[in-house]
């Protein structure tokens, strides 16, 4: 090659290396372990705590959808999983790298659930207030898949019902006409063994006959309202119960 081509060709490889630099410095957000300040900190103290006292044969861990256990879809929760001796570790806002962070301080120390309810990630997808996308869908996936092989370490005898990212259409969500959280749940159903692992993808419990997302049980088409979390409890009992023989 002509030194003169070279010379041209000098900023260009200069370009590259520092776009991979980059990349590799910036890392996988959803993977890296980090906790939350302020109340989050609490919630998990108490989560640990409830650890500690044991008496745990289901464990739901999760984000918000999971949170409003405790609220929106408490008279549901009462009903049908509180009998099955049942534990929320839900918290608002989650993404996966906060719970890697709260498994790997205590959360599941101790304890052994006969099934792990896991539902996280949708706060992975999407975009930021400031309208930059959060995760990719492969980082996401990845995100999802490091807290799968976290729980799997921890509690080795527990089985997991993995459950799809359920569809959202909120300003945060991923644009319209993206596919982000389909590809997320198609690859995640992939780890579905039958035997430890069993994946479940409900979206289609939320969406009306046109395919358009129910306002009716998701209020901000995201979360569930009273009746979406009793659609949510009915279409996971069956197979729950299964897992838990």
């Amino acid at each position: 090659m002509k030194p003169s081509l070279l010379h041209g060709l000098r900023p260009l490889f200069i370009g590259l290396i520092l776009v991979g630099s980059s990349l590799a410095a910036r890392g996988n957000t959803a993977t890296e372990p980090v906790a939350r300040g302020g109340d989050w900190l609490k919630r998990h103290e108490s989560f640990v705590a409830e650890a500690k006292h044991g008496g745990i044969n289901v464990l739901f861990l999760g984000d918000s959808i999971t949170d409003f256990w405790h609220t929106r879809g408490k008279k549901t929760w009462d009903e049908h999983f509180a009998p099955l001796q049942a534990a929320n570790f839900g918290i608002s806002a989650d993404r996966t790298q906060h719970v890697l962070w709260r498994l790997e301080h205590g959360e599941v120390d101790g304890i052994a659930p006969k099934v792990v309810v896991l539902l996280i990630g949708t706060n992975n997808t999407g975009v930021e207030t400031n309208s930059s996308p959060r995760n990719t869908t492969a980082e996401a996936t990845e995100g999802v898949t490091k807290v799968l092989e976290v729980l799997r370490a921890k509690l080795p005898q527990s089985k997991i019902l993995l459950l799809g990212i359920f569809p959202r259409s909120d300003p945060k969500g991923p644009p319209a006409g993206s596919t982000q959280i389909a590809d997320v749940n198609a690859a995640l159903a992939k780890f579905s063994d039958g035997r430890m692992v069993r994946f479940l993808d409900l979206g289609s419990k939320f969406l009306d006959a046109d395919g358009s997302l129910s306002k009716e049980l998701l209020v901000d088409q995201l979360h569930p309202s009273e009746k979406g979390y009793e659609i949510f409890a009915a279409a996971i009992k069956p197979t729950l119960l299964e897992m838990m023989k």
